[in-house]
């Protein structure tokens, strides 16, 4: 009795790549758009309070995350744009916007971490508010919304090293224009053979006029 040799089928073949392709996408995607939307959403919160003395006593004080910097937000949105972006460009360019990409998320991380101890924004409010340009904030405190701004930059950072490691496997937009902006020209309907009545039948199932009338 012999024995037949299983043939696996084309498009079972090599279903790792693939698969790890899509996760990797869809895991890209839902954690850089969820960074830059943490990010933005924490610079817009209060980072630090404190107090300035003045002539009437203490005076309290407060800073948003973009009083105190205005990197994590900016570098969001670059982010955003960069995951937006990837999909537009392959090979060399795909690389160098995820690369992008990731730095944004790095840069986030930093600027976050150095503003949650930074007391700039508020020294330069407790002058304004005793008009002595020397004053300094007494009682400083920081809030934990500098820590979330390091969360988004983590996301943004984590789709970044994704898109740099499986971003080949990305799909990419439409191809259906050249380079340079030119469509690809359409292909050109088959000559009817007026003698053949399966060529009338098959252009009038295209919709055209077998009599070229």
């Amino acid at each position: 009795m012999g024995y037949v040799t299983a043939v696996p089928h084309p498009r079972s073949e090599a279903p790792g790549p693939a698969r790890a392709g899509r996760l990797s996408l869809a895991v890209a995607l839902l954690s850089g758009a969820l960074g830059a939307a943490v990010a933005l959403l924490a610079t817009r919160q209060q980072w630090s309070q404190g107090t300035a003395t003045v002539a009437g006593g203490a005076f309290p004080l407060t800073a948003k995350g973009s009083d105190v910097t205005g990197v994590p937000a900016a570098l969001a949105i670059v982010g955003l744009a960069a995951l937006v972006a990837v999909f537009a460009v392959r090979r060399a360019g795909r690389f160098a916007v995820a690369a992008l990409l990731a730095l944004s998320g790095a840069g986030i991380i930093i600027a976050a971490l150095l503003g949650a101890s930074d007391s700039s924004a508020l020294d330069e409010r407790a002058a304004q508010a005793s008009g002595d340009t020397s004053a300094s904030v007494d009682t400083l405190s920081h809030t934990a919304w500098p820590y979330v701004a390091v969360v988004g930059g983590v996301l943004i950072l984590l789709a970044g090293l994704l898109a740099l490691r499986y971003g080949r496997l990305w799909p990419a937009m439409s191809g259906r224009y050249e380079r340079g902006g030119t469509p690809q020209p359409r292909r050109k309907a088959p000559a009817v053979d007026p003698d053949r009545p399966e060529d009338l039948w098959k252009a009038l199932d295209r919709g055209e006029d077998p009599t070229g009338a």
